[in-house]
């Protein structure tokens, strides 16, 4: 009956999505019109702009990515780095940068953003082909093939190269009001308009965000042969035929496989497959193209994907993809604490993912995936100090014959540096997730000091700021400011975040341990409120005045977790949780290992705010039994203080052991002896 119900609400929604005008019912606020003044949020939008961006530019310098497009306007040379999809970080940098110089203008940083597109553009061959190991002449490289794209379905990312730019383009547009790079952008997007499309090259791109970009660059130009292009690439997965070669049998249907996406047809796909990064911008662009055309088939097949990927696939972070070896998604249930990849960009495909399906259906489930990945396993990709990095971002480190299991150290850069210039970008577009509006409807999504003006009718504006410490404490002030002195009439939809309603996890992957009788509590102008819960949200419908406050108390209780039974890696095991922030015990602050740790389930965990630690975090202490293997045959246990820090805040004091989960009776324990 449960399934039936959950089948009916979802044929619903679809209808209602077709009756909407083609876009998304729900748009975002950009982060333009909201402004941060938060102690958790700004020092490390701060960080990235005043460390990170710099950093990444230098090491893009260092490393050759930008010396391959001086060689490309010489038409000559050796590609100075490692993968021909290295011009994608060069963008990144530059849309993170563009950000950044909206909310704080740096004349030095644009002046050399503008120098940088220059040399793009005299990259950019006559046609409008952008591409500089090409373009440079060094065609020695595995990927490229001999011509143009003739690797774009496997790894060429010639395609990916442009979705990047422009994402790019478009940010620096909307940032600057320049054009600069936008017509870059335009020159090349219609250049592929001539080989790709109906009668002409038909190909899947080899990694997707191409979609992305292509679904952005039509918002911007309204040129609808854009979005046209964007659906042509994503409809051309599972299509591939296999090309005849002389002397063999009758063809077969010849497809590039899982790990692309590619296998089958999206409107037949029900799984979340293959590479994770790539798989999480293509439901994003996929989502783009049926927001914009009505497209019920693309969304049919989004919900069943999102559904197993997220009841089934993600790790406690919001992390995804379990193996290594394929960067991507591995058996339903099978999710290995230690050999958990979650590489940082498969977190941030993940958040664009779930925001554009919160977008289209309004439903708060979305924002408490994207909530939980934001706060736990995407900053944990970036180090304190702004310049030092995780691609990967495993459930533990554990010793192995003398060696630490996993990625434990933060490098300064990488031969991949994809997660530290997405980072780049990223982290300036987090005030855009706090709030949306659909008609009159405000809705708060997201929890952190800042205010923003919103016209909710025509010509009748609203000023809605947030004053809170939110994630270490519940209590958020929100207060209603309308510029008519009369009032002004509407709903205000405000998220009470799954963890508040003791539901861990809005799938049955994960749940509390045990039910507790403390509810969120909100007043209106010192008024208690009854209020009923839509879709994770509580629903303030009222005449709002100047001066109106919402004060809204989400209790912060110490929470164990555990995992469906299917999980097996987690069976006998708990993890720690606080509001929105998952916990880690590190081998610093517990006797310099964690593997050995055994922690009771009847125990309650002390509170206790550390500023002069990790910037300022909120740490949990409770006790431990520690077990100790002397040899084969003598083995011993001792209580032991437990000490927990929040996971994004791991790997930044040197290297050593770490857990999430953790065994609550000894014969759960897995000890490496070796």
């Amino acid at each position: 009956m449960k399934r039936f119900l959950s089948l009916v609400f979802c044929l619903i929604s679809l209808v209602s999505f077709s009756q909407v005008q083609k876009d998304y019912p729900y748009r975002g606020v950009p982060f333009t019109q909201v402004k941060l003044s938060d102690n958790f949020w700004l020092p490390k939008l701060e960080i990235n702009r005043t460390v990170t961006i710099p950093w990444s530019f230098q090491k893009s310098k260092e490393t050759g990515r930008i010396k391959n497009f001086e060689q490309a306007v010489a038409h000559t040379g050796k590609l100075c780095t490692t993968y021909p999809f290295d011009d994608s970080d060069i963008y990144k940098i530059i849309e993170g940068a563009a950000y950044s110089l909206h909310v704080k203008y740096d004349a030095k940083l644009d002046t050399y953003i503008d120098s940088l597109i220059t040399l793009i553009g005299k990259a950019q061959e006559p046609d409008g082909y952008l591409y500089t190991t090409r373009t440079m002449g060094d065609t020695t490289h595995p990927w490229i093939g001999k011509v143009r794209y003739e690797k774009e379905h496997e790894l060429s990312h010639e395609l990916y190269n442009m979705g990047h730019f422009y994402e790019a383009a478009t940010a620096h547009y909307l940032a600057t009001k320049k054009r600069n790079m936008l017509d870059i952008a335009i020159k090349n997007a219609d250049h592929l308009l001539t080989v790709f499309g109906p009668g002409k090259k038909a190909v899947a791109p080899g990694h997707q965000v191409i979609e992305i970009g292509l679904g952005k660059l039509y918002r911007v130009t309204g040129n609808q042969k854009y979005l046209d292009l964007s659906k042509f690439f994503i409809d051309c997965r599972g299509q591939r035929k296999y090309e005849k070669k002389t002397g063999e049998k009758d063809a077969t249907v010849w497809q590039t496989g899982a790990y692309w996406q590619d296998n089958i047809p999206v409107t037949q796909q029900t799984e979340a497959l293959g590479h994770s990064v790539r798989a999480g911008y293509l439901y994003a662009g996929m989502a783009d193209v049926a927001s914009m055309t009505n497209n019920l088939e693309y969304l049919t097949a989004l919900n069943k994907i999102w559904d197993n990927a997220f009841s089934k696939k993600t790790y406690i972070t919001g992390g995804l993809g379990q193996a290594g070896n394929w960067e991507g998604f591995g058996p339903d249930y099978e999710l290995s604490n230690h050999s958990a990849y979650c590489e940082t960009c498969a977190a941030i495909s993940s958040v664009y993912w779930n925001h554009r399906m919160f977008m289209m259906y309004g439903d708060s489930k979305y924002i408490d995936i994207l909530e939980r990945t934001l706060y736990n396993g995407l900053i944990s990709g970036i180090g304190l100090d702004g310049k030092t990095f995780n691609y990967e971002n495993p459930m533990e480190y554990n010793m192995q014959k003398g060696k630490l299991s996993g990625e434990n150290k933060r490098s300064p850069w990488f031969g991949c540096s994809c997660c530290p210039t997405n980072i780049c970008r990223f982290m300036p577009s987090i005030p855009s997730y706090v709030y949306a509006q659909k008609d009159n409807q405000v809705y708060v999504n997201l929890f952190m000091s800042n205010s923003t003006t919103l016209e909710v009718l025509p010509k009748e504006n609203v000023t809605i700021s947030q004053t809170t410490e939110y994630p270490w404490y519940g209590m958020i002030v929100i207060s209603v400011d309308p510029a008519n002195k009369n009032g002004l009439k509407f709903p205000l939809h405000v998220r009470i975040p799954g963890w508040a309603r003791d539901e861990a996890f809005p799938t049955d992957l994960y749940r509390y341990k045990d039910k507790t009788s403390d509810k969120p509590s909100i007043n209106v102008n010192g008024q208690i409120l009854e209020y009923t819960i839509e879709n994770g949200y509580a629903i303030i419908d009222r005449a709002w005045k100047k001066g109106d406050k919402i004060m809204m108390n989400l209790p912060m209780k110490v929470k164990q977790v555990v995992a469906n039974e299917k999980v097996k890696d987690n069976i006998g095991k708990i993890a720690i949780e606080r509001g929105p922030i998952v916990y880690c015990a590190e081998f610093v602050d517990n006797n310099g290992l964690t593997s050995n740790l055994v922690v009771p389930e009847n125990q309650n965990f002390a509170t206790e705010f550390q500023t002069n630690l990790l910037n300022g975090v909120m740490t949990l202490r409770g006790t431990a039994n520690a077990l100790s293997i002397e040899n084969t045959s003598s083995v011993s246990t001792k209580n032991q203080p437990l000490v927990l820090i929040p996971y994004y805040a791991r790997s930044n004091r040197g290297q050593g052991e770490m857990r999430i989960w953790f065994p609550t009776r000894i014969k759960n324990l897995e000890i490496m002896t070796e």
